[in-house]
Protein backbone atom coordinates (compact mmCIF):
# COMPACT_ATOMS: atom_id res chain seq x y z
CA UNK A 1 0.00 0.00 0.00
CA UNK A 2 1.85 3.37 -1.34
CA UNK A 3 0.55 6.74 -0.22
CA UNK A 4 1.71 9.31 -2.98
CA UNK A 5 0.30 12.65 -1.90
CA UNK A 6 -2.19 14.57 0.01
CA UNK A 7 -4.98 16.06 -2.17
CA UNK A 8 -6.07 19.34 -1.47
CA UNK A 9 -9.61 17.95 -0.34
CA UNK A 10 -7.93 16.25 2.61
CA UNK A 11 -7.55 12.88 1.08
CA UNK A 12 -4.51 10.86 -0.12
CA UNK A 13 -3.57 9.71 -3.40
CA UNK A 14 -3.35 5.75 -3.06
CA UNK A 15 -1.60 2.82 -4.99
CA UNK A 16 -2.32 -0.83 -3.21
CA UNK A 17 -3.88 -4.25 -4.23
CA UNK A 18 -6.96 -5.04 -2.82
CA UNK A 19 -7.97 -8.76 -2.65
CA UNK A 20 -10.83 -10.77 -1.55
CA UNK A 21 -10.45 -13.69 1.20
CA UNK A 22 -13.12 -16.24 2.35
CA UNK A 23 -13.71 -14.47 5.94
CA UNK A 24 -17.32 -12.59 6.26
CA UNK A 25 -19.45 -11.14 8.03
CA UNK A 26 -23.52 -12.56 7.37
CA UNK A 27 -26.12 -10.30 6.25
CA UNK A 28 -29.60 -10.95 5.87
CA UNK A 29 -31.99 -8.85 4.32
CA UNK A 30 -35.69 -9.18 5.07
CA UNK A 31 -38.98 -7.15 3.84
CA UNK A 32 -40.64 -5.23 6.79
CA UNK A 33 -43.12 -3.28 7.59
CA UNK A 34 -40.40 -0.93 9.21
CA UNK A 35 -36.98 -0.08 9.00
CA UNK A 36 -34.63 -1.68 11.62
CA UNK A 37 -31.52 -3.55 12.43
CA UNK A 38 -29.81 -5.88 14.67
CA UNK A 39 -26.74 -7.64 14.97
CA UNK A 40 -24.56 -10.45 16.97
CA UNK A 41 -21.58 -11.55 17.01
CA UNK A 42 -18.98 -8.64 17.29
CA UNK A 43 -19.64 -5.45 19.48
CA UNK A 44 -20.60 -2.73 16.72
CA UNK A 45 -19.45 0.88 18.28
CA UNK A 46 -21.62 4.03 17.30
CA UNK A 47 -25.14 4.49 16.59
CA UNK A 48 -25.12 4.35 12.70
CA UNK A 49 -23.66 1.86 10.52
CA UNK A 50 -23.22 1.34 6.54
CA UNK A 51 -26.27 -1.01 6.45
CA UNK A 52 -28.83 1.39 7.04
CA UNK A 53 -26.43 4.30 5.31
CA UNK A 54 -26.57 2.21 2.37
CA UNK A 55 -30.32 1.60 2.67
CA UNK A 56 -31.41 5.53 2.86
CA UNK A 57 -28.95 6.44 0.09
CA UNK A 58 -30.88 4.02 -2.14
CA UNK A 59 -33.80 5.71 -0.30
CA UNK A 60 -33.42 9.01 -1.88
CA UNK A 61 -33.52 7.66 -5.29
CA UNK A 62 -36.06 5.02 -5.23
CA UNK A 63 -39.14 4.35 -3.90
CA UNK A 64 -37.73 0.91 -2.11
CA UNK A 65 -39.92 0.02 0.95
CA UNK A 66 -38.74 -1.02 4.72
CA UNK A 67 -36.71 -3.85 5.09
CA UNK A 68 -34.80 -5.63 8.44
CA UNK A 69 -31.76 -5.78 8.56
CA UNK A 70 -29.48 -8.82 10.52
CA UNK A 71 -26.33 -9.16 10.79
CA UNK A 72 -23.84 -11.33 12.45
CA UNK A 73 -20.24 -9.66 12.51
CA UNK A 74 -17.21 -11.81 12.15
CA UNK A 75 -14.82 -9.64 10.77
CA UNK A 76 -12.47 -7.63 12.96
CA UNK A 77 -13.30 -3.68 13.64
CA UNK A 78 -10.58 -1.64 13.30
CA UNK A 79 -8.52 -4.61 11.69
CA UNK A 80 -7.87 -2.68 7.98
CA UNK A 81 -10.03 -5.47 6.67
CA UNK A 82 -12.68 -3.75 4.72
CA UNK A 83 -15.35 -5.43 7.13
CA UNK A 84 -17.65 -2.62 7.59
CA UNK A 85 -16.83 -1.09 3.85
CA UNK A 86 -18.05 -4.80 2.40
CA UNK A 87 -21.18 -5.16 5.00
CA UNK A 88 -21.98 -1.61 2.67
CA UNK A 89 -21.18 -2.56 -0.52
CA UNK A 90 -23.53 -6.31 -0.30
CA UNK A 91 -26.09 -4.30 1.25
CA UNK A 92 -26.35 -2.44 -1.82
CA UNK A 93 -26.13 -5.83 -4.13
CA UNK A 94 -28.69 -7.19 -1.57
CA UNK A 95 -31.21 -4.32 -2.06
CA UNK A 96 -30.70 -4.27 -5.73
CA UNK A 97 -31.62 -7.92 -5.60
CA UNK A 98 -34.57 -7.56 -3.19
CA UNK A 99 -36.27 -4.67 -5.25
CA UNK A 100 -35.01 -5.39 -8.63
CA UNK A 101 -33.45 -2.30 -9.41
CA UNK A 102 -31.51 -2.97 -11.98
CA UNK A 103 -28.54 -1.14 -11.59
CA UNK A 104 -25.71 -1.50 -12.76
CA UNK A 105 -22.59 -2.61 -11.48
CA UNK A 106 -20.65 0.97 -12.75
CA UNK A 107 -24.29 2.31 -10.57
CA UNK A 108 -23.84 0.25 -7.52
CA UNK A 109 -20.18 1.59 -7.38
CA UNK A 110 -21.25 5.12 -7.69
CA UNK A 111 -23.39 4.29 -4.72
CA UNK A 112 -21.07 2.62 -3.21
CA UNK A 113 -18.12 5.59 -3.07
CA UNK A 114 -20.46 7.24 -1.37
CA UNK A 115 -20.45 5.34 1.62
CA UNK A 116 -16.59 5.04 1.81
CA UNK A 117 -13.31 5.17 -0.36
CA UNK A 118 -12.73 0.97 -0.60
CA UNK A 119 -16.42 0.05 -0.81
CA UNK A 120 -16.85 -0.09 -4.59
CA UNK A 121 -14.03 -2.61 -4.86
CA UNK A 122 -16.80 -5.08 -3.37
CA UNK A 123 -19.37 -4.64 -5.63
CA UNK A 124 -17.03 -7.23 -8.00
CA UNK A 125 -15.21 -8.70 -5.03
CA UNK A 126 -12.14 -9.44 -7.67
CA UNK A 127 -8.45 -9.00 -7.43
CA UNK A 128 -8.13 -5.46 -7.96
CA UNK A 129 -5.50 -2.42 -8.22
CA UNK A 130 -6.55 0.50 -6.94
CA UNK A 131 -5.53 4.00 -7.16
CA UNK A 132 -6.62 7.65 -6.50
CA UNK A 133 -8.36 7.71 -2.87
CA UNK A 134 -8.86 3.84 -3.99
CA UNK A 135 -12.02 4.09 -6.23
CA UNK A 136 -9.89 3.95 -9.28
CA UNK A 137 -10.04 0.14 -9.57
CA UNK A 138 -8.61 -1.92 -12.75
CA UNK A 139 -8.78 -5.87 -12.90
CA UNK A 140 -5.42 -7.85 -12.04
CA UNK A 141 -4.54 -11.18 -12.86
CA UNK A 142 -3.61 -12.30 -8.99
CA UNK A 143 -4.23 -15.73 -8.02
CA UNK A 144 -2.76 -17.26 -4.66
CA UNK A 145 -5.03 -20.11 -4.57
CA UNK A 146 -1.69 -22.22 -4.21
CA UNK A 147 -1.07 -20.10 -0.54
CA UNK A 148 -2.32 -21.20 2.41
CA UNK A 149 -3.37 -17.54 4.37
CA UNK A 150 -3.18 -16.43 7.79
CA UNK A 151 -4.67 -13.55 9.07
CA UNK A 152 -3.64 -12.31 12.64
CA UNK A 153 -5.65 -9.48 14.41
CA UNK A 154 -3.63 -8.49 17.66
CA UNK A 155 -5.96 -6.78 20.34
CA UNK A 156 -5.11 -3.63 19.46
CA UNK A 157 -7.20 -0.56 17.30
CA UNK A 158 -5.41 1.46 14.88
CA UNK A 159 -7.59 4.85 13.88
CA UNK A 160 -7.19 5.00 9.88
CA UNK A 161 -7.27 8.59 10.34
CA UNK A 162 -3.75 8.79 13.18
CA UNK A 163 -2.40 6.39 10.73
CA UNK A 164 -2.36 8.72 7.80
CA UNK A 165 -0.92 11.06 9.63
CA UNK A 166 2.11 9.49 10.52
CA UNK A 167 2.72 8.78 6.82
CA UNK A 168 5.33 10.95 4.77
CA UNK A 169 3.59 10.85 1.19
CA UNK A 170 5.89 9.61 -1.59
CA UNK A 171 5.66 8.85 -5.33
CA UNK A 172 6.42 5.91 -6.33
CA UNK A 173 9.05 4.64 -9.33
CA UNK A 174 7.65 1.54 -10.05
CA UNK A 175 3.84 0.37 -10.60
CA UNK A 176 2.80 -1.50 -8.73
CA UNK A 177 0.82 -3.62 -11.11
CA UNK A 178 4.41 -4.68 -12.35
CA UNK A 179 5.68 -5.29 -9.05
CA UNK A 180 2.89 -7.44 -8.36
CA UNK A 181 4.04 -9.84 -11.35
CA UNK A 182 7.29 -10.80 -10.21
CA UNK A 183 7.02 -14.79 -7.99
CA UNK A 184 5.14 -13.84 -4.25
CA UNK A 185 8.59 -15.36 -2.58
CA UNK A 186 10.42 -12.44 -4.57
CA UNK A 187 7.54 -9.36 -3.83
CA UNK A 188 9.48 -6.05 -3.11
CA UNK A 189 5.96 -4.95 -1.86
CA UNK A 190 5.46 -2.21 0.87
CA UNK A 191 3.00 -1.00 3.07
CA UNK A 192 3.78 2.61 3.68
CA UNK A 193 1.28 2.77 6.97
CA UNK A 194 4.25 -0.09 8.61
CA UNK A 195 6.79 2.40 10.17
CA UNK A 196 4.68 4.78 11.75
CA UNK A 197 1.61 1.93 13.14
CA UNK A 198 4.70 -0.43 14.31
CA UNK A 199 6.42 2.30 16.32
CA UNK A 200 3.20 3.29 17.83
CA UNK A 201 2.17 -0.76 18.37
CA UNK A 202 5.23 -2.80 18.74
CA UNK A 203 2.76 -6.10 19.08
CA UNK A 204 1.66 -5.31 15.62
CA UNK A 205 5.40 -5.69 13.64
CA UNK A 206 6.05 -8.85 16.38
CA UNK A 207 3.58 -10.27 15.10
CA UNK A 208 4.65 -9.47 11.33
CA UNK A 209 8.01 -11.17 12.30
CA UNK A 210 5.92 -14.30 14.06
CA UNK A 211 4.55 -15.18 10.43
CA UNK A 212 8.13 -14.99 9.15
CA UNK A 213 9.55 -17.25 11.60
CA UNK A 214 7.02 -19.82 10.89
CA UNK A 215 7.58 -19.83 7.58
CA UNK A 216 5.66 -17.12 5.65
CA UNK A 217 7.17 -16.50 2.13
CA UNK A 218 5.61 -13.03 2.35
CA UNK A 219 4.05 -11.03 5.18
CA UNK A 220 2.85 -7.36 5.50
CA UNK A 221 0.18 -5.47 7.38
CA UNK A 222 -3.17 -5.09 5.86
CA UNK A 223 -4.21 -1.43 4.90
CA UNK A 224 -3.73 0.54 7.68
CA UNK A 225 -3.87 -1.73 10.58
CA UNK A 226 -3.98 -3.53 13.23
CA UNK A 227 -4.46 -7.06 11.02
CA UNK A 228 -1.16 -8.77 9.76
CA UNK A 229 -1.37 -11.49 6.93
CA UNK A 230 1.04 -14.09 5.94
CA UNK A 231 1.34 -16.14 3.22
CA UNK A 232 2.35 -20.12 3.55
CA UNK A 233 2.96 -22.88 0.78
CA UNK A 234 2.27 -25.39 3.42
CA UNK A 235 -0.67 -25.07 5.99
CA UNK A 236 1.02 -23.82 9.14
CA UNK A 237 -0.03 -24.37 13.31
CA UNK A 238 -0.34 -21.05 14.31
CA UNK A 239 -2.63 -20.11 17.44
CA UNK A 240 -2.07 -16.62 19.65
CA UNK A 241 -3.34 -15.55 23.14
CA UNK A 242 -5.40 -12.56 23.26
CA UNK A 243 -5.33 -12.27 19.19
CA UNK A 244 -7.74 -13.56 16.40
CA UNK A 245 -6.50 -15.62 14.01
CA UNK A 246 -7.70 -17.15 11.12
CA UNK A 247 -6.40 -19.97 8.72
CA UNK A 248 -7.90 -19.03 5.05
CA UNK A 249 -7.38 -20.80 1.87
CA UNK A 250 -7.45 -18.67 -0.87
CA UNK A 251 -10.00 -19.61 -3.84
CA UNK A 252 -9.34 -16.66 -6.60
Amino acid sequence: LQVLSKRPDGYHEIQTAFYPINLCDVLEIIPSKTLSFSSSGIDIPGEGNLCLDAYQLLKKDYDISPVQFFLHKIIPIGAGLGGGSSDAAFTLIGLNKLFNLKLTNAQLKMYALQLGADCPFFIENKPMLAQGIGEELTEIDLNLSEFHLVVIRPDVHVSTAMAYLGVVPQETVISLKILLKAPVSEWQLMNDFEPSVFAQFPIIERTKNLLYQKGAVYASMTGSGSAVFGLFLDKPHISIRNADVFHIKPTV
